[in-house]
């Protein structure tokens, strides 16, 4: 059992415990177990300086182990050492290590003995693993440069000898979420990068036992959602202690019957109890994938798709069916799609669910079906729930919509993606039964301003409509190759139907024998989340950050002239175009009436737009804009922000995620050559 070990000058055998700066006393008075060489246990416990003494008389070597439970008088620990489903064994040696710190920040192993030790001292590097009994709710080891040998009844110590012991901290990179209601840049960011969840490399077999904790790759690596991905992006992470990180829960088939094999098809796993892969709906058999974690502060649900739009359904008229959980009627794929999941995250809330927030977040398709999941759990399980979606369709009729009017939904919609204005009923119909002829391509506007299709403004005649407030992003291309972006809630169709728009007006430009559907157009232009909406969440949170840092409003003057100019001469073309069509003969009576009230309609929208762009001059953010509720908590920010700022891809230059130069406006460039 033991391996003999070399004998010294000293006349008892000790050994000390110290922590990643070499202080011992954080681990004084641990209760510590020895079994001799003929297997008899002793017990002890650590003086005040982390010391323990083997008694006189004890031949040796000896393992050395702490069995000493937690005595469950902190309420996180409580919790988890006494829940019903996989209650963890978390030793008072576990909680002592969880409050050191690492000496270097990165996590690295101190490279040499400490030089407080004496240098005639064993000396190894150890984790907790090493020294007690369950460790399947553990960290994997990681490798040593002062490996100690060990057995299984713990770590070997010589006999005649000092042995110091320097136990590796237990702490884990838990993603910044704020749970405060209010949006904020950080979490826009954070979720956006969540909602690839389903798409990482922990997402493996269904039957796995083991899962790669996600976060962890990402804290060093960056945040990798396709091998295609040409940059990394990395989260906001906190340094926290072990026990309070995301959980993956542990695999034993020993200490949990729900782990065993011999349980068949009801076997639980790591893969199976977070993430599922298989959902299928629709008509066509799309795909989605779920996966949901926990601490002790929020229950994380992401949401992804794995489907186009043309995988979901055929028709245009996409079918609703009852929403039995609450009010009104729900998309029917979506809806078979929300309560596949709701089953995974229901029976994971059964498990651990205590009270903390929900936050769901999910792009395209996953967004929608996070919303009728999100309104599922409200309703069924009365708990807080706050939403992030990113390019989401619509998902449900208007009494849905008004029903869920208290669930918190932020909803980021990119300028150029025609995903958000799907399902419509203008989707799979020509040109002239679209839009009864009123077609507008504005002039002497920049690019991105789109053109104005009469018919995708019947909105209150859709079957399908919108929840949630509106984040849209808005790139603004300036001349002499200088970009920026507005981030906000326009009330102009030419502007929130942008994409849509130019694909019927590619369709008017098409050849007559073309005139079919437009859903193909759609199909076409779906972009990806790594390649839009977490380049332009990362966008938003850094000129977040350069506005906040210069006391400044998040939009300048020159932004504030060039969307306003451009608004102001889409006004005048929708004045004249409404003339047009009140004098022009052709067309029946309705048709022109129908004409000219939905521009009249738009003309009203782009005034208000711009009321609302001129209150976005006067607003400089505050620091709970930027970053939740973590404004009020400086030092755990400031840390974040560090690791955060030490790669340089998060902090790259980025015009998009500038300010553009006001200077130009007082070197005299005329708005007729920035419109241009």
């Amino acid at each position: 059992m033991f391996t003999r070990l070399r004998q010294s000058r000293y006349s008892q055998t000790r050994f000390q415990l110290i922590d990643d700066q070499g202080v011992s006393t954080a681990y004084a008075g641990l209760a510590f177990e020895l079994v001799d060489q003929r297997g008899r246990r002793h017990g002890g416990r650590l003086d005040a300086s982390g010391v323990g003494r083997v008694r006189k008389g004890v031949e040796g070597p000896f393992a050395l182990m702490f069995r000493q439970l937690h005595d469950a008088s902190n309420g996180l620990y409580s919790r988890l050492m006494g829940r019903t489903h996989y209650p963890l064994k978390i030793t008072e040696l576990q909680v002592r290590a969880e409050r050191t710190r690492f000496l270097d920040r990165s996590g690295a192993r101190p490279q040499s003995k400490p030089p407080c030790i004496d240098p005639d001292s064993d000396y190894y590097q150890i984790e907790v693993r090493h020294l007690v009994e369950h460790v399947s709710h553990l960290p994997p080891e990681d490798g040593s440069l002062f490996p100690v040998e060990r057995g299984p009844l713990g770590v070997h110590i010589a006999e005649g000898r000092h042995t110091v012991l320097q136990v590796r901290p237990l702490r884990a990179l838990c993603p910044l979420l704020s749970t405060d209601p209010q949006f904020c840049a950080l979490n826009l960011y954070q979720l956006a990068l969540m909602a690839t969840l389903g798409n990482c490399s922990f997402a493996g077999p269904a039957r796995m036992s083991r899962v790669q904790d996600p976060f962890g790759e990402a804290s060093m690596m960056g945040w990798r959602a396709s091998p295609e991905q040409a940059k990394s992006y990395y989260p906001l992470y906190e340094d926290v202690p072990y026990s309070a990180r995301l959980e993956i829960v542990p695999f034993d088939p020993v200490l949990y019957p729900a782990n065993d094999p011999l349980c068949g098809m009801a076997q639980e796993t790591p893969s199976s109890v977070h993430y599922r892969g298989d959902i299928r709906f629709g008509a066509q058999g799309a795909g989605a994938q779920v996966f949901v974690s926990h601490n002790d502060k929020v229950v994380l649900v992401a949401v992804h798709s794995t489907c186009t739009w043309s995988d979901l359904s055929q028709d245009a008229e996409a079918p609703q069916v009852p929403f039995e959980e609450g009010e009104g009627q729900v998309h029917g794929g979506f809806y078979d799609a929300a309560r596949q999941a709701y089953e995974l995250v229901d029976r994971y809330m059964d498990k651990f669910h205590w009270g903390q927030a929900v936050l769901i977040c999910g792009h395209s398709q996953g967004g929608a079906i996070g919303l009728i999941l999100a309104q599922m759990l409200i309703q069924l399980r009365a708990c807080e729930v706050q939403l992030y979606t990113y390019g989401a369709p619509r998902a449900a009729d208007a009494t849905f919509v008004r029903a869920a009017q208290g669930l918190v939904h932020q909803r980021m919609v990119n300028h150029n993606d025609p995903v958000p204005g799907v399902p419509g009923s203008w989707m799979n119909r020509p040109l002239s039964a679209c839009c009864a002829g009123t077609v507008l391509s504005f002039v002497n506007v920049p690019a991105g301003f789109g053109v104005f299709v009469a018919g995708l403004s019947r909105l209150l005649a859709e079957p399908y409509q919108h929840h949630g407030t509106l984040r849209h992003f808005m790139p603004l291309e300036f001349a002499q190759e200088m970009r920026s972006h507005v981030l906000w809630d326009p009330l102009s169709k030419t502007i929130t139907q942008h994409a849509v728009s130019h694909a019927v007006l590619e369709q008017k430009s098409a050849a007559p024998e073309s005139e079919g559907g437009l859903k193909p157009r759609v199909d076409a232009g779906q972009p990806f989340m790594i390649d839009s909406y977490i380049p332009s969440c990362w966008a938003v949170l850094r000129r977040s950050q350069q506005a906040l840092q210069a006391r400044c409003s998040l939009v300048t003057e020159r932004e504030v002239l060039f969307v306003d100019q451009a608004l102001e001469h889409v006004a005048q073309q929708l004045r004249v175009k409404y003339r047009e069509v009140m004098t022009c003969a052709g067309g029946t009576f309705e048709e022109q009436v129908e004409a000219m009230n939905l521009l009249m309609r738009e003309m009203s929208n782009v005034h208000k737009t711009r009321k609302r762009l001129y209150l976005l001059r006067f607003r400089v953010p505050t620091r709970a804009d930027v970053y939740g509720q973590y404004a009020q908590q400086p030092g755990v920010l400031a840390e974040s922000l560090e690791r955060w700022e030490s790669h340089s891809e998060s902090t790259r230059i980025d015009q998009l995620a500038m300010a553009p130069i006001d200077e130009l406006f007082a070197g005299g460039v005329p708005v007729d050559h920035l419109l241009a």
